[in-house]
Formats: C-alpha cells, structure tokens, sequence
C-alpha cells in the first residue's frame, strides 16, 4: 500500500484512504502488516502496539471474533503527511451469539516519507444492529452505500 507518499494532495490522499480500505477488506494480516513501518505504533481503542509481529497478533484475534467483516473508510482531512478518516464496519460478533455490530470511528493516521504508516490511532463505538439495519450485506460494493447523516 506504500503508493502514493507525502506530502498528500486531496486525490493522493483520497486514494490513500480507499486503498487501506480495500486492504483491510481482505481481512489478511501478512498481506496488512507490511503496509506500516517496521516500528509503527497503533493505539486501537484500549490496546497498544508496536511492529509489525504485534500488528499480525491483533488483526488475527481481531477477525477471529468479527466475523463477516466489511469495513469502508472516507476521508476526514489531511496535511502533508497526515490523514484522519472517518470509518464504519459491520461484523457478527464470534463472542457476543454471532450478533451483527457496526463500529463507527474515527483514525488518524502519520505516514513515513516512504508511504509506510507510521503511527495509527483509532477510537470507535460498536452499536448491535439488526440483520434489516445492515449497510454492507454481502454482494454490496460498499463505496455504493449511500451514507446520510441521519445515519451518524
């Protein structure tokens, strides 16, 4: 995912965005963990990491218990070699009877001068929805989804 590199542009770092997204959406933690510094550091809600080994162990325990995951990122806004995005994504919780959840979130992301990030932080809220209130039903391009603000 190194391409492109800073300093952003609006359409650098739009395309930025939609290609973490699509790599998260392949839910592989070895295809994941080499778009970040060898050192990079993520605080993902409550839990800190470093380095690409402690990036792997999370994503896997990560997707074991979010199952059917589908994830889609929007840009928030960015500078020369920082982006914030906005993010939703549905799962069926592996621990909680398989219900379905949405994650809304924000992350706020630094880059290298390579394209690697380099620092990752994320907060997000998980809310249980129905199967009915599903945005990212399987078949569904999620960058198809309109999203309104009532929805927020």
């Amino acid at each position: 995912m190194a391409p492109p590199i800073p300093p952003f542009t609006l359409s650098t770092a739009h395309t930025k965005v939609k290609a973490a997204q699509n790599l998260w959406n392949t839910r592989n933690p070895h295809q994941i963990a080499p778009a970040y510094t060898d050192d990079s550091i993520w605080r993902n809600r409550s839990t800190f990491l470093k380095g690409h080994s402690e990036i792997i162990g999370f994503l896997t325990k990560k997707w074991e218990r979010e199952q059917s995951y589908r994830l889609r990122k929007e840009l928030f806004s960015f500078t020369e070699n920082k982006i914030a995005v906005q993010f939703w994504y549905e799962y069926r919780d592996a621990l909680d009877a398989m219900k379905w959840k949405r994650c809304y979130g924000i992350e706020h992301w630094t880059f290298a001068s390579d394209g690697r990030m380099e620092k990752r932080q994320m907060s997000g809220n998980d809310v249980e929805i129905s199967d009915n209130e599903r945005w990212f039903k399987e078949g569904v391009d999620v960058d198809q989804v309109e999203l309104k603000d009532r929805d927020f």
